[in-house]
């Protein structure tokens, strides 16, 4: 053996290698199930059981009763022990806390994006941006939903805070079933405009202008609550349920 090699390799830096992580059963089912709420496919008070979820998806009723609490939790879902679990009422207090955080973390995100962002940065937000156009012009309000959250998280990916979008995502789903409700074909003009205003002052480093900007983007859901309610005030609660 060529000792001389094998003292060569012993001294080279390695990384160690982590094992990927995977999606468990739960956290599938979990998504399976928010993603339908957040779309309205099970809209408010569609009941829902661990029986029938675990036969449709081929498993057991363990990990849909641990999807079903952390969906409770964030406030999708109503388990009533002994009685029928429903998907939840839309909460406008919850949706209003939802526009708060957001505004608080993407308000200071944008600022920061106007800092740091790079040439490299400006094309990923443009290409999302060239992407909307696209399902506009085609009325995809769920690919357009899509790419509105990847422009809203590529910010802050590009602002060197990604983790903040994981922070805003868990509450923002009580803002999403009212987007998925309105967004035809007029609202996803508006808030591609809204889009490419924000981009503007960001690639023109103009921070207060990207703030307000995005604090008027945020803030249209107020009018849309009122319209929404409107035409489906069976869906909706004033406060927790």
């Amino acid at each position: 053996m060529d000792q001389t090699a094998l003292s060569d390799i012993r001294e080279v830096s390695l990384p160690v290698i982590q094992p990927a992580p995977q999606p468990t059963v739960s956290d599938q089912v979990f998504n399976a199930l928010q993603q339908r709420i957040l779309t309205l496919e099970l809209p408010p008070q569609t009941k829902i059981s661990e029986a029938d979820v675990s036969k449709k998806m081929g498993v057991s009723r363990q990990p849909v009763r641990e999807a079903f609490k952390r969906l409770a939790k964030l406030g999708f879902l109503n388990i009533r022990p002994q009685a029928s679990t429903m998907v939840s009422l839309i909460s406008e207090r919850d949706v209003l806390r939802a526009k708060f955080i957001r505004i608080a973390l993407e308000v200071h995100t944008c600022r920061t994006a106007c800092e740091v962002i790079t040439p490299k940065g400006i094309d990923a937000l443009n290409a999302l941006i060239a992407q909307q156009r696209a399902a506009v012009a085609a009325n995809d309000k769920r690919r357009f939903h899509a790419l509105d959250d990847a422009f809203h998280r590529e910010i802050c990916v590009q602002s060197g805070v990604g983790f903040v979008w994981d922070l805003i995502y868990d509450s923002k789903g009580h803002m999403d079933r009212i987007r998925m409700l309105s967004l035809d074909a007029t609202s996803q003009r508006l808030a591609l405009d809204e889009h490419i205003a924000i981009l503007d002052a960001i690639i023109t480093r103009k921070p207060e202008d990207a703030a307000a900007a995005f604090v008027q983007h945020l803030s249209r859901i107020d009018d849309l609550i009122a319209k929404i309610k409107a035409e489906n005030h069976n869906w909706f609660t004033d406060g927790a349920e």
